[in-house]
């Protein structure tokens, strides 16, 4: 090169010296090479970009984690990452060796790695030589080092004695990676196999349940707690004379027999057998001890961890009943799935209970806590509800019951346990479908009705077990039609994932009415739906709004009547009462009149049907001494439906129209009701009264109960009632 000439480009350069040129950005996950860095990946020689995938294609499962272990400690060092790297072909054959060398740095801001390196192809040394050791990278320390921290990263993560074995097994040391592994354990005075990677399972008959007094590298290595290295099969032979018979047909030329040792004790042994002669040296043998403690560790945790599941499956299994045998004209699913901390128990329970009467009894509770002491009483709780309700009690005398037990075991002197649950108790006809409910604090049941439709359904009740032990827990009856599945469940199931009750129920209500159901709902796969839906990795995309909040047990139980025989008109309805000291339950009774409709055709209808029920249940409570009782029903198929809205009460004075004034404050429900109802009439009873109204959705009139007349109103308004109807129910 003459004096002033300019330097070739760096590209030429490195094409002369039949060098490549890489560039891998992780945050992208692409990797650019130029002509030579692609002809000697084995690819065709063009520039190309390569995702992270297909450049792993290309190389050796153990060569691609050297890179990954390297690349961290080379940007902690502020050093070159260096590695030596076997390129593979389609059919896993080894083409050439290359050499990388590469200035790593990181990103804090995208959390990603950058390289700019090159690659060069160098000639593979003889395995097991010194030679070979020392080119896998720059850097021996920094590349054992790496080893070192994948190796007790990965086994920390284990959480069973298979994940710890799967983990041993891929295990790649650097630079003397071992072909067989081995994992011996202690069962009295035997040795026995716990695993074993690079062997036939047949093939390792002779040394599982070996004596331990036995001539035996492993066994020898139990009884001090010593390793034992063997270099070569001279070695070995000559010092274990008796089993080399038993290692020489595996073709292996060197051996590591390390202790398994946690607090001072040996439990097993460990065995790493290569394919070619080790020296063990130094810093070989550091490896081998550091990775056998990390193995040791990892086999005792996840031990522990294996006990304490196997303890408290067994507990909870005890504790919670199977279905038994099917309900006749009923269908029965439940799950459990305890929160995902501590020791997995906790104090959520459901139950299904023969009654004398031949009934069947369902019941669900959730203990406050989860920790033992919530288990202890759940078993307990479950226990005594299953006597009083065998003893034929009614559902709100079973509860009352219970309650009282609950309040003495939990209210000692001390009062240093104070501890309340939460319970629905459900009697079911399974003849007709009738539901006898007394709720304890619990969240209310719902019911997905036959024609898919999801509704909360209402039900009295009282406080939660154990507050107050002469507490009253009122029964509230309803009749599941053929085609409605019942849903009970723990707030565990509504709350997880960081959702409150409202937002947790839309979740709940979306799963239910996706469900398809024109056949009728099954009940495993709705239920196996629910709870992923909550306890599945797509809860994890739909956190609610209390990201913060701790996770509950999980408590569901589906009851469903089945239909019979030719598909029956569709019916949906509504039940709900409204107590004088309850006027907060009007907003109530208004949402679930929408939840009813919520598919009608008419918004103006929907805005009616609203409007006439508030008026006919304020009425009631304004004007009566009596509580309200709202039936919503709505029937018919393709050709429209029909909405009936019930109000009954237990007053006997009928409601007459009046002619309200311009600025009178009340008198024009009746003819709200006129105007807006397409029918409606006054039902009086044996005790009380019932007033009612129909909308048409497609406007086919329906002449059912029009021989109910208003009664005619006096020829003025004294002795009426100052508001549109005397009384009304809802």
């Amino acid at each position: 090169m003459r004096t002033r000439e300019p330097l070739p480009p760096v590209g030429d350069v490195l094409a002369a010296l039949a060098t490549g040129l890489w560039h891998w950005d992780t945050a992208a996950g692409l990797v650019t090479v130029d002509a030579e860095a692609a002809r000697l990946l084995g690819l065709p020689a063009e520039a190309t970009t390569l995702t992270e995938v297909q450049t792993r294609a290309r190389l050796h499962p153990e060569d691609w984690n050297e890179i990954t272990g390297v690349v961290p400690l080379a940007v902690d060092e502020g050093t070159l990452a260096e590695v030596r790297i076997r390129i593979m072909d389609e059919q896993g054959n080894v083409l050439r060796v290359v050499r990388s060398r590469s200035k790593p740095s990181f990103d804090p801001e995208r959390r990603a790695y950058e390289l700019i390196g090159t690659l060069q192809e160098v000639t593979e040394p003889i395995p097991g030589t010194r030679a070979a050791r020392s080119a896998v990278t720059g850097d021996w320390r920094r590349s054992r080092e790496a080893f070192l921290l994948d190796a007790g990263r990965a086994l920390a993560e284990a959480r069973s004695t298979a994940e710890v074995l799967r983990v041993a097994g891929g295990l790649s040391m650097p630079g003397f990676s071992p072909d067989g592994l081995v994992v011996f354990g202690v069962q009295g005075d035997r040795l026995t196999i716990i695993g074993q990677h690079g062997h036939q399972p047949s093939d390792m008959g002779p040394f599982s349940h070996m004596p331990l007094s036995t001539s035996y590298p492993a066994a020898e290595v139990v009884r001090t707690g010593r390793a034992v290295y063997l270099s070569s099969p001279e070695d070995y032979k000559t010092r274990y004379p008796v089993t080399w018979p038993l290692a020489r047909r595996f073709g292996r030329r060197s051996w590591a027999f390390l202790p398994l040792t946690v607090a001072g004790r040996t439990m097993g042994a460990w065995l790493a057998a290569f394919a070619y002669p080790v020296a063990f040296t130094p810093d070989e043998r550091a490896v081998l001890t550091t990775v056998a403690r990390m193995l040791a560790q990892a086999l005792s945790r996840a031990e522990v961890a294996e006990s304490e599941r196997e303890l408290t499956e067994g507990l909870q299994r005890s504790m919670l009943p199977s279905l038994g045998p099917e309900i006749p004209g009923m269908r029965v699913a439940a799950r459990y799935i305890p929160t995902g901390g501590g020791l997995q128990v906790g104090g959520d329970w459901y139950d299904l209970i023969p009654l004398p009467s031949g009934r069947i009894a369902l019941a669900m509770g959730d203990v406050q806590g989860h920790d033992v002491r919530a288990a202890g009483l759940m078993g307990q709780l479950r226990i005594a509800l299953r006597a009083y309700a065998a003893e034929g009690h009614r559902p709100d005398a079973v509860l009352s019951r219970v309650s009282r037990f609950l309040h003495g075991i939990t209210h000692d002197d001390g009062m240093t346990d104070l501890r309340f649950a939460t319970c629905v108790y459900v009697e079911a006809d399974p003849a007709t479908g009738m539901l006898e409910i007394a709720r304890a604090g619990h969240p209310h049941p719902a019911i997905r009705m036959a024609d898919g439709t999801v509704m909360m359904r209402p039900t009295a009740g009282g406080l939660p077990l154990g507050v107050d032990p002469d507490a009253d827990y009122p029964t509230t009856r309803f009749t599941l039609e053929p085609g409605e599945t019942l849903m009970l469940c723990t707030d565990g199931l509504i709350e997880t994932g960081g959702h409150d009750l409202e937002s947790g129920w839309h979740r709940l209500r979306a799963i239910l009415e996706a469900t398809p159901g024109d056949d009728g709902v099954d009940l495993e796969s709705l239920a196996d739906a629910l709870v992923q839906a909550v306890h599945g990795p797509s809860s994890h995309h739909t956190t609610g709004p209390l990201a913060d909040r701790r996770e509950d047990d999980i408590a569901l139980l589906l009851l469903s009547r089945p239909l019979e025989g030719a598909a029956q008109p569709t019916v949906r309805r509504t039940l709900l009462s409204v107590a004088q000291d309850e006027p907060d339950r009007i907003a109530e009774a208004r949402g679930h009149l929408r939840d009813l409709l919520h598919d009608w055709a008419s918004c103006e209808q929907v805005d009616s049907a609203v409007l006439l029920v508030s008026e006919m249940v304020t009425n009631v409570l304004v004007h009566t001494d009596a509580d309200a009782l709202l039936l919503a029903e709505v029937t018919g198929g393709t050709r429209g439906r029909r909405l009936r809205v019930d109000v009954t009460d237990a007053g006997d004075d009928l409601p007459h129209k009046r002619r309200p004034g311009e600025l009178a404050s009340s008198g024009r429900g009746l003819m709200l009701i006129e105007l807006l109802a397409d029918a409606w009439g006054v039902q009086p009873r044996g005790e009380g009264k019932s007033i009612w109204f129909e909308l048409y959705e497609s406007g086919a009139a329906s002449a059912e109960g029009s021989e109910d007349e208003v009664p005619e109103p006096d020829a003025s308004e004294e002795g009426g009632p100052d508001d549109d109807m005397s009384e009304g129910a809802a």
